[in-house]
């Protein structure tokens, strides 16, 4: 049945506890909803540690140099780094009730010309935490890279820690990981330290490619590089409160077809990766204080690359998390003192508690996911006849089952979603008109968890 909701007419809104307020009428200010967050994933949240994080992290840097290069050593090298790596993630199968499993992905790789010199074998260490649905299929896959380097990047023997970059991503993972596998989800969520990033994106884009060619149904794809560090080089900035996530815009993967609609709607700020990125901002503010989430309209830094970008050429939605200052006399650089000033990316820089805070938005984003329906199929906004009014319908996910469904809204000139209107129904219209407001649609379970958000295309 349609539901049609009439201005003047939209009652205070509570959904599953989440309580989020519509004010009427709209006055095109941000209307921001109340918070209230699950107490399950909030219990989650609460757990990440500080004080693991640096237990892991210590250990990560004591084996000296992890470039991609390294040579097998006992206690030395990015092979030992791997190997420990796993049995941070092996130590919590016992926990999990045979949901979790990790292994050492290997692989060889041929000189290139460029960044690999020789034949070497490399392995992306991944710990796979199964879905309880077997109807569900979904896959959530966060990542960050395990190998260092220092100012040469084919210096693969002098002490290279990468506490930063991305000691820091890695333990992220571990986190994670002890906490997650104590708790059941519906989908899939794969942990996973990538090999080779300094050398050119190498195990990431491995990955990426078995995922293709295995046909994963491979949801999101979030990428931790460097996100332990607060104080900035040159600027002399401190900053433990905000947190950049980069997202592409028009896609790397798009057909004739896809760039035609994107340029008939408008919808150059609404791919699956910004969508991706708005719920990131959404969830982690939601359920971690202090903490502001800046959505960067850029697949990378400027000229920059990073982990993600291989599985964005594989037509993934991915996205990168990264701090909000970089510091450049810590990061590619040899250990040393030099005009008074410390180079080098020692562990002594780390700000622990920036580093749990980011380690919880990936907890609170990936939990929500892999708890909530899949996507709305089929979401459409309804063009057989001009009006001031918006219908959209859609049809039920094809993963999970949804309770309810929010139609989200913001003008065109914002950023984020600015409201949301629940229904049960698979329709709505709205008295806003199509020509001054973006819309989409996301599923909402049982449980309250939301999908991700899906923009509408044309239909009659």
């Amino acid at each position: 049945m349609k539901q049609r909701i009439h201005l003047y007419a939209i009652p205070y809104l509570v959904l599953l506890g989440l309580g989020f307020l519509l004010t009427l009428p709209f006055s095109g200010r941000a209307q921001v909803p109340a918070v209230h967050r699950d107490p399950g994933l909030a219990s989650m949240v609460a757990q990440v540690s500080t004080d693991s994080l640096q237990e892991y992290l210590e250990d990560l840097v004591s084996f000296g140099t992890r470039h991609t290069l390294s040579p097998e050593e006992e206690g030395r090298g990015i092979e030992a780094a791997r190997q420990y790596v796993l049995s941070r993630f092996q130590s919590f199968e016992a926990g999990s009730e045979g949901r979790l499993s990790a292994t050492i992905d290997y692989f060889q790789v041929e000189p290139n010309g460029r960044r690999v010199d020789r034949e070497v074998r490399m392995g992306n260490v991944m710990a796979t935490l199964q879905g309880t649905d077997p109807e569900d299929d979904r896959v959530f896959l966060v990542s960050g890279h395990i190998d260092s380097r220092v100012s040469d990047i084919m210096n693969a023997t002098d002490d290279a820690p990468g506490a930063n970059d991305d000691g820091s991503g890695v333990v992220a993972l571990i986190e994670m990981v002890r906490i997650m596998s104590q708790q059941p989800f519906p989908a899939t969520i794969i942990f996973v330290a990538v090999s080779g990033e300094e050398q050119g994106l190498i195990g990431a884009a491995y990955l990426a490619r078995r995922a293709s060619e295995e046909n994963w149904n491979l949801v999101a794809m979030i990428n931790n590089d460097m996100i332990g560090n607060s104080a900035s080089s040159g600027t002399n900035l401190r900053d433990n409160t905000r947190l950049r996530v980069f997202s592409e815009g028009i896609p790397l993967v798009e057909t004739e077809q896809m760039a035609a609609l994107r340029r008939s709607t408008n919808a150059e700020n609404d791919s699956k990766s910004r969508q991706l990125a708005r719920y990131i901002k959404e969830v982690g503010e939601r359920y971690v204080d202090q903490l502001e989430i800046k959505l960067i309209y850029r697949n990378d830094r400027f000229l920059r690359g990073g982990d993600h970008t291989p599985f964005s050429r594989e037509g993934f939605t991915a996205v990168r998390l990264c701090e909000m200052n970089e510091n450049y006399f810590q990061q590619h650089q040899d250990l040393r003192m030099e005009g008074g000033q410390q180079y080098g990316d020692l562990i002594e820089h780390i700000d622990y508690e920036y580093l749990r805070k980011n380690t919880s938005v990936n907890l609170a984003v990936l939990a929500s996911l892999a708890s909530a329906p899949g996507v709305p199929q089929e979401v459409g906004v309804d063009i057989s006849g001009l009006s001031n009014a918006t219908r959209l319908r859609w049809k039920s996910p094809e993963n999970g089952t949804a309770r309810g469904y929010y139609v989200l809204m913001r003008e065109t000139s914002d950023s984020m979603w600015k409201r949301k209107f629940y229904t049960e129904a698979l329709e709505m219209e709205l008295p806003y008109s199509k020509d001054n407001y973006f819309f989409a649609v996301q599923a909402v379970g049982a449980n309250g968890a939301e999908s991700l958000p899906v923009f509408p295309v044309p239909v009659r």
